[in-house]
C-alpha cells in the first residue's frame, strides 16, 4: 500500500457520508479509507476502501482483531427524533454512537476528527435537538484530539434513501430563502450535502489545532465553492 493518510468513517450510508467517501477514495493523500457501517454498501468501489459492517452497540467487539491504525477521523452519524422513534433512541445514535466511534479511532491513533452537527447546536440549548448535538460536540472535544473540526450545516440539499417531505420542499425552495438570509441569518441557509463532504476533507488538511466550528461561510469557502 502507498504511504498516505488514513481514514475512518461512520455514517458512509448517509447523505453527507456518501459523498464524503467518494471524496476520500478519489483523494490521492489517503492511502486507506475504512468505512463503519450498519449495513453493507452496495455503491462505492475503491481498492483502497474497506467496509466494515458494524454493530454500534457493540463498537470495540466489532473492531477486535482488526488491524486499525488511523490519522483522521470523519463522522456523519445522524438520524431524526421521527426516524429514530424517541428522544432516547435519538440521543442513542447521535451521542452514544458519535462518542463511541470517537473514542475507539483515538484509540486507533486518530488526530483530528471531523464531525457533522447542527446549526443551532448548544449544550445548554432548550431545544432537546439541539442540546443534544451540543453535549456531543463537548464530549468529544474532552477527547483531546489535536484538532477537532465541528460542521454545523442549516438544512441539507440532496437525496436520501428515506424520504424527508420537510428538507425536499425546503430544497426546492432554497435559492430563494438564502437570498434573504443576510447577516446573523446566513449561517442558517441550506447547503447542499456534497459541499460540507468536500469542506471535511479539505478541513483535515490544514494545520490549526484544537477546536474549529465551520458554518455556511466557512464550509462553502473550504469547499472552494
Amino acid at each position: 500500500m502507498s504511504s498516505g493518510r488514513q481514514a475512518i468513517v461512520a455514517g458512509g450510508t448517509g447523505l453527507i457520508g456518501g459523498f464524503l467517501l467518494r471524496h476520500l477514495v478519489a483523494d490521492p493523500r489517503y492511502a486507506r479509507v475504512v468505512a463503519l457501517t450498519r449495513r453493507p454498501l452496495d455503491d462505492i468501489a475503491s481498492p483502497k476502501l474497506e467496509n466494515l459492517v458494524t454493530d454500534f452497540d457493540a463498537l470495540e467487539q466489532s473492531l477486535a482483531n482488526k488491524d486499525l491504525t488511523v490519522d483522521d477521523a470523519y463522522c456523519a452519524l445522524g438520524t431524526t427524533i421521527k426516524i429514530a422513534g424517541s428522544q432516547a433512541a435519538f440521543r442513542k445514535v447521535d451521542h452514544d454512537y458519535i462518542l463511541a466511534f470517537a473514542k475507539a479511532a483515538k484509540a486507533r491513533g486518530a488526530k483530528r476528527f471531523l464531525l457533522v452537527s447542527a446549526i443551532g447546536a448548544d449544550a445548554k440549548s432548550q431545544i432537546f435537538y439541539s442540546r443534544v448535538k451540543g453535549e456531543t460536540e463537548q464530549a468529544i472535544d474532552a477527547l483531546g484530539f489535536d484538532a477537532l473540526h465541528v460542521f454545523r450545516p442549516g438544512m441539507l440539499i440532496g437525496s436520501r434513501a428515506e424520504k424527508r417531505p420537510v428538507e425536499e420542499i425546503g430544497a426546492v425552495v432554497a435559492p430563494f430563502f438564502n437570498a434573504l438570509m443576510l447577516g446573523p441569518a446566513r449561517p442558517y441557509r441550506s447547503i447542499p450535502a456534497e459541499t460540507v463532504a468536500a469542506a471535511m476533507v479539505a478541513a483535515a488538511w490544514n494545520d490549526i489545532p484544537g477546536r474549529q466550528i465551520h458554518t455556511y461561510d466557512e464550509m462553502e469557502r473550504l469547499a472552494g465553492v
